[in-house]
């Protein structure tokens, strides 16, 4: 079927839908907590269909061992915002299970228009395996688990869905990662955290040029010090009382929620001129959020990779608050 009719077709499926994203189709790959579902829920908000994936379900958790949040709960969330919420549980390191998925979306959209990569799950790995040993002192398979988290699935995940995103009038590439490719220019403290987290950002450069053809974009974005739900378990606080865990760790008064950077991508996929602006790059949500006007929750423009990059590694005086 021709393209043009494909999109004819599948942008008006959703009657009554409103909002800039009104029509798109997204998939937003590792949605069950954190940066995920806030991102599901934010394109949702926007009018926008999302296919939700993840490996915990209500029956049944994945290795990162959180039962408190699930896929089906998140597209939940996304159509109480106001799109389309569709949960299917993928384990995106199965290419069989991407293939099932993707083959869904185009047997019931057509086509794809937001690629969102946001799979990790390797929090439980970091603080006894990884971080303060050298790369010789982390236990291999802990190392090696590290990357397939972060980096196979994404490769996994792009190989097998940009063949329909590229079916879009204007795809969208997202990848999800800790750091732009400025503030990574800093080792990472672990050669397998450094490898994972900086393998996004080139995976956006290289997909920006072989999409650039399409008039696509693909991008790597980052959030600050994100108060994600097992972040927030970290410290025992809750979204409500946050600030208290200030008095524990004095960096966290810079933390944002994760809606802040999902507000500010939702304003990216919704930009006409986004490819011209963001094609090939790495960026921050507060760099986001500056060009688009976007706050985060509490009405508040935090910028963490400034203030650590400004105070706690240049030595310049300065406190969170004045990097909100």
């Amino acid at each position: 079927m021709d393209k043009d009719i494909h999109h004819q077709d599948i942008s008006t499926q959703d009657t009554g839908r409103e909002g800039p994203l009104a029509g798109r189709i997204a998939l937003v790959a590792g949605a069950t907590r954190g940066a995920g579902r806030a991102l599901a829920v934010e394109l949702g908000r926007a009018g926008a269909t999302v296919y939700v994936t993840g490996r915990t379900t209500r029956e049944r958790a994945s290795e990162v061992g959180r039962t408190t949040e699930t896929i089906e709960e998140t597209a939940e969330l996304v159509t109480a915002a106001g799109g389309t919420g569709i949960a299917v549980p993928t384990d995106h390191l199965d290419p069989d299970q991407v293939r099932v998925l993707v083959e869904r979306i185009g047997r019931e959209r057509g086509r794809l228009d937001i690629l969102v990569n946001d799979l990790w799950g390797g929090e439980h790995l970091l603080a006894g395996s990884v971080f303060g040993k050298k790369s010789w002192e982390t236990p291999l398979a802990d190392g090696l688990r590290i990357l397939d988290l972060g980096v196979r699935s994404h490769l996994i995940t792009a190989a097998l869905a940009l063949p329909l995103l590229v079916r879009s009038d204007a795809p969208l590439h997202v990848e999800v990662t800790d750091g732009t490719a400025v503030f990574n220019r800093r080792y990472r403290e672990n050669l397998y955290y450094d490898l994972a987290k900086n393998a996004p950002i080139r995976i956006a450069f290289g997909l920006g040029q072989e999409l650039a053809e399409y008039g696509g974009t693909a991008v790597a974005v980052t959030p600050g010090f994100l108060r994600s739900e097992q972040m927030l378990a970290h410290f025992g606080v809750t979204e409500g009382n946050w600030r208290e865990a200030v008095a524990r760790d004095p960096h966290f008064g810079v933390a944002e929620s994760p809606h802040y950077l999902a507000r500010a991508v939702a304003a990216l996929a919704a930009d006409p001129d986004r490819a011209a602006r963001w094609n090939g790059r790495s960026t921050s949500s507060a760099e986001l959020a500056r060009t688009y006007g976007v706050q985060d929750v509490d009405g508040s423009r935090p910028d963490a990779l400034a203030y650590f990059e400004d105070v706690v590694y240049g030595g310049k005086d300065g406190s969170p608050d004045d990097y909100r």
